[in-house]
């Protein structure tokens, strides 16, 4: 994946975890992790969960009626390279209904979580899609308050990492700290 550094295939694409494909779109995602000064973050675990393509979680407290598919956990993980550098292969999650408000829809999104070095470090935040509808409507988008925050929290579409006939491309940098700091949620904040 990056040089000779030794990466678990099943970790870091979500898609070869099980002995079937899992159903939905193909999708490409990697960024840098950085600090501040844009100095990488080196050999630093980043970690990924998300919902199936039809908008489900595979644990036991959601209830949503979409179908599980068996060939997708929807977690993954991955030690960033020299350069910062990580990237997941899996597939574009799906919305789904929440209950928080009537007829309330999370847009299709990814949960990362970096870890530093000790578990009480850990940085969670939320990637979301370009271009979806459903963004605008989102109170857990829109809990961060600066618009140009709320900006950093919408994935790029990234010819460069595009697998031809196979996967979109999406770039997501994770910067830790600083004015141009990917906004991370409150260690009560939470939710799916």
């Amino acid at each position: 994946m990056f040089g000779s550094e030794r990466v678990d295939v099943k970790a870091f694409d979500l898609t070869k975890q099980h002995p079937g494909e899992p159903l939905g779109e193909r999708i490409v995602v990697s960024g840098r992790v950085i600090d501040e000064d844009g100095r990488p973050i080196r050999h630093t675990l980043v970690e990924l969960w998300q919902c199936n393509a039809a908008g489900r979680y595979r644990h036991r407290v959601d209830l949503h009626d979409a179908p599980l598919d068996p060939n997708f956990t929807g977690c993954g993980h991955t030690l960033t390279d020299s350069e910062g550098r990580y990237r997941f292969v899996t597939i574009r999650p799906g919305a789904y209904p929440w209950k928080n408000h009537h007829n309330a829809w999370r847009p299709a999104h990814i949960h990362f979580s970096v870890f530093g070095p000790a578990f009480a470090t850990r940085l969670v935040t939320q990637m979301y899609f370009p271009g979806d509808a459903l963004i605008p409507f989102d109170p857990i988008f829109n809990c961060t308050a600066n618009e140009e925050a709320r900006k950093r929290l919408i994935s790029e579409f990234d010819w460069k990492t595009t697998i031809p006939e196979q996967a979109l491309g999406f770039q997501f940098d994770l910067v830790l700290a600083g004015r141009e700091a990917t906004p991370w949620e409150s260690p009560r904040q939470g939710g799916k």
